[in-house]
């Protein structure tokens, strides 16, 4: 699976927040929500916002036939609230935040040898298991190898952790058949950490559920092996974003992958314009 190299495709540069509104909602809106650094002893000015902007550093393997891996990083770029980019002193400076997950799946459309640049493969998480973790100073975050990783700036601390309620993941050819751009949404539960209860605002409670949505650009995917077990792809700095609900407003909703791949084929112009907002 060494495919030739992966050209930029601008309008795959969107994320899928809109899609994943449609699949995972139906209408329902992400809830406004306040992080506060002090309150957990990081250096960083309070945020409200609603929508985290992500990086995503991950490795998708296949273990089988139709069986996958998927773990990484997900590491907090920014914040916005409305669909404007709002400003949060001190994020990847004086502190840093990011998702730590592991999840499996396997696939319903396609199997491990096909190649995604001329068909559509698509599946879905059996499970997924994460940590959001925050840090004094900027980490950084890459591979050794294949394995993704991060540098801390400074200490850690888990600030929550929450495990998968749905999710699920598309591939689908991009540029002519020379590339391909993957896409995953879902649905996890969120549960604050003991003793971190200050960070986040509302906090009567706060929101139970988020929900995440990801497309990375083609020049983020570097394939691996020549298909079939074992083979896979890695992202380096893919894009996407995580909004919170309350489970009792927004419940949740069965997994459908033939619901989910309709929606990334038609949602995708949709999605641009809301991530163009950001530059």
């Amino acid at each position: 699976m060494r495919f030739p190299s992966l050209l930029l495709r601008t309008g795959f540069r969107g994320t899928l927040v809109a899609m994943a509104l449609a699949f995972a909602y139906e209408g329902a809106w992400a809830d406004t929500f306040t992080f506060t650094p002090s309150a957990v002893g990081l250096t960083g000015a309070a945020v409200t916002a609603d929508n985290v902007l992500l990086s995503n550093f991950s490795n998708l393997t296949y273990t089988g036939a139709t069986t996958f891996s998927d773990n990484g990083f997900l590491s907090i770029t920014g914040f916005q609230l409305g669909g404007s980019n709002v400003t949060a002193g001190g994020l990847n400076s004086t502190y840093s935040l990011w998702f730590r997950f592991n999840g499996t799946g396997h696939l319903t459309i396609g199997t491990s040898s096909t190649d995604p640049r001329t068909a559509v493969t698509a599946g879905v998480f059996d499970t997924l298991t994460y940590s959001f973790v925050g840090a004094s100073g900027n980490a950084t975050f890459g591979f050794s190898g294949m394995t993704p990783i991060v540098t801390p700036g400074g200490a850690t601390q888990t600030l929550a952790s929450g495990s998968l309620l749905n999710g699920n993941v598309v591939t689908t050819p991009a540029n002519g058949g020379i590339a391909f751009v993957p896409t995953a949404a879902g649905t996890v539960t969120f549960a604050i950490a003991s003793g971190k209860e200050g960070f986040f605002s509302p906090n009567n409670p706060f929101h139970d559920m988020a929900f995440f949505a990801f497309t990375n650009a083609v020049t983020t995917v570097e394939p691996f092996g020549t298909g079939g077990p074992g083979s896979g792809f890695l992202t380096n700095n893919g894009g996407g974003n995580l909004d919170f609900v309350d489970s009792a407003l927004a419940p949740v909703p069965e997994p459908s992958t033939g619901i989910f791949v309709g929606t990334v084929l038609t949602g995708l112009g949709l999605l641009y314009r809301r991530r163009s907002r950001r530059s």
